[in-house]
């Protein structure tokens, strides 16, 4: 599934290309996670204001409402000049003056969403649940402790929550704590404040070196260029079990939790 570094690459790819681009149509192909709430041909003559990132939420804001995206398991966005006739799994085309959004979607777990603002019913229901933004100045310590204290389960299940920071997914949560010495079992509540801020910083690092490397492509990710990502070439513990810890040489564990695999080194993350 597609996380914050990959969602954050794909709009950098598009972002500045659309910036500005006049909606001719817009079509829609088979039903996705959720239906788009509104005609597709009303969206016709308005104009791509900016692209903005929400956790794993893309939000095209045009110069009346906007337009909420999500690659869910599988997707993928394609802007270019020209574009093939749609193909089976190609379910969305926002076709514009300066080129053709395609949403590509084989499993059609993501969706696009329209709302008259961000403070409208369908746009708070996706979004108004969501953590702090991890590559974000808002991004502090104090609350990011504070959530923890509150909260009994597992590190790695909060952090997957996406309730106190978002968009640390399965990946980058197994990483940033490696990286902060902490257990993935360890419960949040019984992080001190010291461990708690090393991890702060592992969340921002781990985000932001795999924004820098195009993301992970573990299976058929690419950005809106096609371009694959490259940060699981050097991933400390992610799906790497039995092979040696790039630290002390212990082999590396997996464990499941909340019905997703973890991983993690006994060693450097004795607790």
């Amino acid at each position: 599934m597609p996380e914050l570094p990959e969602v954050e690459v794909t709009r950098l790819s598009f972002a500045d290309r659309i910036q500005g681009a006049r909606i001719s149509s817009v079509r829609m192909g088979k039903p996705l996670r959720w239906p788009l709430g509104y005609a597709p041909e009303l969206l016709a003559g308005r104009t791509v204001l900016q692209v903005r990132r929400r956790g794993k939420y893309l939000l095209l804001d045009l110069d009346a409402g906007l337009l909420l995206l999500h690659l869910g398991m599988s997707g993928s966005l394609h802007f270019a000049p020209y574009q093939p006739a749609p193909g089976a799994h190609d379910h969305c085309d926002v076709v514009t003056h300066l080129g053709i959004l395609r949403l590509h979607d084989p499993r059609r777990f993501g969706a696009v969403v329209y709302a008259d603002s961000q403070d409208a019913p369908e746009a708070v229901k996706l979004l108004g649940h969501l953590g702090m933004e991890p590559l974000d100045d808002g991004f502090s310590l104090p609350a990011f402790y504070s959530g923890l204290q509150a909260r009994k389960t597992a590190i790695k299940q909060v952090l997957l929550a996406g309730e106190v920071v978002v968009g640390v997914g399965n990946i980058y949560a197994s990483e940033a704590l490696f990286m902060a010495g902490i257990r993935p079992t360890m419960r949040a509540n019984s992080i001190s404040k010291p461990r708690a801020a090393k991890l702060h910083a592992a969340v921002r690092s781990v985000l932001a070196r795999a924004v820098l490397k195009g993301g992970s492509t573990l299976r058929d990710f690419s950005n809106a260029h096609g371009e694959s990502g490259y940060f699981q070439l050097e991933a400390m513990v992610y799906d790497r079990q039995g092979l040696p810890c790039r630290v002390c040489a212990t082999p590396i564990q997996q464990i499941r939790q909340g019905q997703r695999s973890t991983y993690f080194c006994p060693v450097c993350q004795k607790r």
